[in-house]
């Protein structure tokens, strides 16, 4: 019986050496692969579950049809390889939801999460210092707020008093647009109902608008089916938002059927974030996280082209994240590759070239180069869509 059980032990070893040594082929023997998973299922063992655990990073994205879950299934497909390392995207219930998995959940590493969602927390009294507990790989692209609503409604501060639906409570979204309407002090009659439900209570006359806070275009903004009655309402770039939020503009190559030929709307915009809780180097987890920041880095650029979401290509792996510690294994490994925060540079050789720009005070140089932020992912998302 012991013979027995080596000889499958043996077996598992061998398979899983052969994978791993296969890691690079292009085609593989189905027959291989059946006689593998067999294998593991037959004679599993400690050794089995020690080796399927080592290397798999667990994500934490987002709700269904949204970028977080289409960005962890694109992180899976460029990263897996064979037993070297495997990343496993788990649907999450939103940003909130997801900063306390990424805390108290057992066997999470990492997650996708919205940069205002940890000050949110703090100004609710619902944690402090929590950004101590945090550290983020990168930062990831800006999602828009689309505020959709009828025509008759232009701009935000029309929605004063107005019933308008901001998503499930904790999520992205109702964060999100907590937080701009409390910074504006608009007073709105907030509505908690999921947004497919929400779009329909709009046509009927039920809410007045519904915020839809994702990465454009949004499947059920683009979705949406418009018989002439609603557009997206304006959102101003108003001072209060500058601290934590980007200038945006949705245009009509973005919303057809909500932006007419030709016009554009001005919106903002909140950076989501790839972050992990802030585990002490030396320690099993870290390690997790060390393995997939190299995988993540190494082959990034594949996740630039098709067919991969076209929001890739608004990533950039220096860029840097006020009030965010980076995780360190992730610095190091671009101070080693030297890679720096190109779109920082190109904002700091444009103030050189202009005497004007270059006094501005500090508060200014921020806001400006926010500015030339969004300008700078648009113009990627542009130049991509043309390719």
């Amino acid at each position: 019986m012991r013979n027995a059980f080596g000889m499958a032990l043996a077996a598992i070893m061998t398979i899983y050496a052969s994978t791993a040594s296969g890691a690079e082929q292009t085609e593989y023997d189905p027959a291989k692969v059946s006689d593998g998973l067999k294998a593991i299922f037959q004679f599993g063992s400690t050794s089995t579950k020690q080796a399927l655990n080592a290397n798999t990073v667990t994500l934490i994205t987002g709700t269904i049809g949204g970028t977080y879950v289409q960005f962890g299934a694109d992180l899976a497909s460029v990263l897996d390889d064979g037993n070297k390392i495997r990343v496993l995207p788990i649907v999450g219930r939103g940003s909130v939801q997801s900063v306390a998995d990424i805390l108290f959940l057992q066997g999470v590493d990492l997650g996708i999460v919205r940069a205002d969602t940890l000050d949110y927390l703090e100004r609710k009294g619902f944690a402090k210092d929590i950004k101590k507990q945090f550290t983020y790989v990168t930062k990831l692209y800006n999602e828009e707020m689309q505020v959709i609503a009828p025509k008759s409604i232009a701009t935000l501060k029309d929605l004063e008093g107005k019933k308008v639906s901001v998503d499930l409570p904790n999520g992205g979204t109702f964060v999100t647009a907590l937080t701009v309407f409390e910074r504006l002090g608009i007073k709105a009659n907030f509505v908690y109902v999921e947004q497919r439900i929400a779009m329909e209570k709009l046509k009927a006359g039920e809410i007045d608008a519904v915020i839809v806070v994702g990465g454009k275009p949004y499947k059920s903004v683009s979705t949406f089916n418009n018989d002439g009655r609603f557009h997206l309402a304006k959102v101003d770039y108003a001072k209060p938002l500058q601290s934590d939020y980007l200038p945006a503009t949705l245009t009509t190559k973005d919303y057809p059927n909500l932006i007419k030929e030709g016009e554009s709307v001005d919106t903002i915009a909140v950076p989501a974030v790839l972050a992990a809780y802030s585990w002490a180097p030396n320690t099993e987890r870290y390690r997790k996280l060390a393995l997939f920041v190299d995988a993540f880095f190494t082959k990034f650029p594949a996740l630039q082209n098709p067919p991969f979401h076209p929001k890739w290509k608004e990533v950039s792996l220096a860029a840097p994240l006020s009030g965010w510690n980076r995780l360190p294994v992730a610095q190091q490994w671009l101070d080693k590759h030297g890679v720096e925060p190109v779109t920082r540079q190109r904002f700091e050789a444009f103030l050189k070239q202009s005497p004007t720009a270059a006094n501005v005070s500090d508060v200014d140089r921020e806001k400006l180069f926010k500015q030339f932020q969004a300008w700078d992912a648009e113009k990627a998302r542009a130049e991509a869509g043309k390719k």
